[in-house]
């Protein structure tokens, strides 16, 4: 069809290309139906398109047909608020906006023309796609808006086709491989990992609709060969296993099994291999720069790792003044920074924030703060606003001793942040939930079980015990959230 996804112009065979439940289209049909659709948004002219992304066959059509068509996808996630709805709206200002048949669509969406996205079309041959320059924008994709409303990050299609050939390199990705996940189709890592990745190398992917356990070993144990998950996902898991050989079976069969989107607990590491006798490896990336990193298929699978930078992706680690953190240790903190094709190409609407994103010479502030291995493998450590905590003189990256606390018998989920201090400059705090909320673990015991582990001045000086953290859609904590 174009240059993204070979297969389907060259693939017209009955092969299954998506599965979402007992629904399926093949290769020929996603063509048929992803080719229409195109030709519908190009004689409309539309630049931008928005993409009422439920987890749907429908969905996939819609993105790949905007994409045939030429123009951006802009995916919505269906269960945004009223507020940040209108804004994602009035910042991207789409033509209209693709939905499932039956789909029911708030308020904010009613002054768009409306198309439902038909996935099963019959009929004549599938129409070729657009011309595109690959500096086209593919996607638009609206960042979380921590610090102020979301920025939509324009992604080209030479991002897209960078990320996924380098993931491809790194973990053997072939036509042959059958991808299971349950991940949203608002965000990068369930839309252009979890369903583009698998159409561009002509392979397929099920799509659970939503994360089970019981789905999971279902799909592995059928010939699906690799799982993509985030961190609540591979912790239910390691939950689980215990009790359900069958996803022990199907995890130990499995090809490839990756963490992505936030760090994986080291304990939910441990227990994983150890009930299946299979690592999961993790990757690293953001909306801005899709991956970065990723521990390769034929290398070493190590808890807490993300693997080195994948092919074209130069990256560095630098202090707050500007100057280069060269030491391989495993201890030196630095804010990573990275370059190369795999970026975005801007803040839609914000010249300033597109900016201030980049140094002079074209490297890309992440934010997140890590350290590097002596084999130089990154290990994530936090983000700079809110992970990266100073204490009596040290830099301390809140993630290893999150890590640390998981580790201990009483200690169910933790997240950990800085305070001030007027001795230490900033005093390190535990926020945890108790296995046993009735015999929760005090701050000496989980403060010595961190010293014993890390270091004495990594130890936490204050413990909060919380009923749960505070999670978004992804499962990654969200510490603003946390009680003040």
């Amino acid at each position: 069809m174009s240059s993204l996804f070979p297969a389907l112009a060259d693939d017209p065979s009955d092969r299954v290309a998506l599965w979402f439940g007992p629904r399926s289209l093949t290769y020929a049909r996603l063509a048929a139906a992803a080719g229409a659709l195109g030709v519908r948004l190009r004689d409309r002219g539309a630049g931008r398109v928005a993409v009422w992304a439920t987890p749907s066959l429908e969905t996939a059509v819609a993105v790949v047909g905007t994409l045939h068509a030429g123009a951006a996808a802009v995916p919505l996630n269906p269960k945004s608020g009223e507020k940040e709805l209108a804004h994602i709206l009035s910042d991207s200002a789409p033509a209209l906006v693709l939905a499932a048949p039956g789909d029911e669509l708030p308020d904010a969406l009613g002054g768009l023309e409306r198309i439902d996205v038909e996935a099963d079309v019959h009929g004549s041959e599938a129409p070729g796609p657009a011309p595109v320059d690959d500096e086209a924008p593919a996607l638009v994709v609206y960042t979380s808006g921590t610090t102020g409303p979301p920025k939509g990050a324009v992604i080209p299609r030479r991002a897209i086709a960078t990320t996924l050939d380098a993931l491809a390199d790194a973990w053997r990705w072939t036509g042959d491989d059958v991808l299971v996940h349950g991940l949203p189709l608002f965000h990068v890592h369930g839309l252009v990992l979890g369903v583009l990745g698998p159409l561009r190398r002509g392979g397929s992917v099920r799509h659970l609709g939503r994360f089970s356990t019981e789905g999971v070993a279902r799909e592995l144990n059928s010939g699906a060969t690799m799982l993509f998950g985030v961190p609540t996902m591979y912790h239910r898991i390691a939950e689980a296993l215990p009790d359900e050989p069958e996803l022990v079976k199907a995890l130990a069969g499995a090809r490839l099994l990756v963490s992505g989107s936030a760090a994986l607990p080291v304990h939910d590491h441990e227990r994983i291999a150890a009930a299946t006798g299979r690592r999961v490896i993790e990757r690293y990336g953001m909306t801005e720069t899709l991956m970065n990193t990723a521990a390769r298929a034929d290398g070493e699978a190590r808890p807490g790792t993300v693997g080195v930078p994948l092919p074209g992706v130069e990256l560095r680690l630098v202090e707050e003044d500007g100057s280069l953190v060269t030491a391989l240790d495993g201890e030196s903190v630095g804010e990573i920074q990275v370059r190369g094709p795999n970026l975005f190409t801007e803040y839609l609407n914000r010249p300033d924030a597109t900016a201030a994103a980049f140094t002079a010479d074209g490297w890309f502030r992440t934010g997140d703060v890590a350290v590097r291995d002596p084999d130089g493998q990154v290990r994530i450590v936090g983000r700079k606003a809110t992970d990266l905590i100073k204490s009596g003189g040290y830099k301390i990256g809140a993630g290893e001793i999150e890590n640390a606390l998981l580790e201990h018998p009483g200690v169910r989920e933790a997240a950990v942040t800085g305070e001030p201090d007027a001795d230490l400059g900033e005093r390190i705090v535990a926020w945890v939930v108790p296995v046993d909320p009735q015999a929760p673990p005090g701050t000496a015991e989980l403060a010595d079980h961190v010293a014993r582990r890390l270091a004495p001045h990594k130890r936490p000086r204050v413990v909060r015990h919380l009923d749960a953290l505070p999670r978004n859609d992804m499962g990654k904590i969200m510490k603003r959230a946390l009680p003040s």
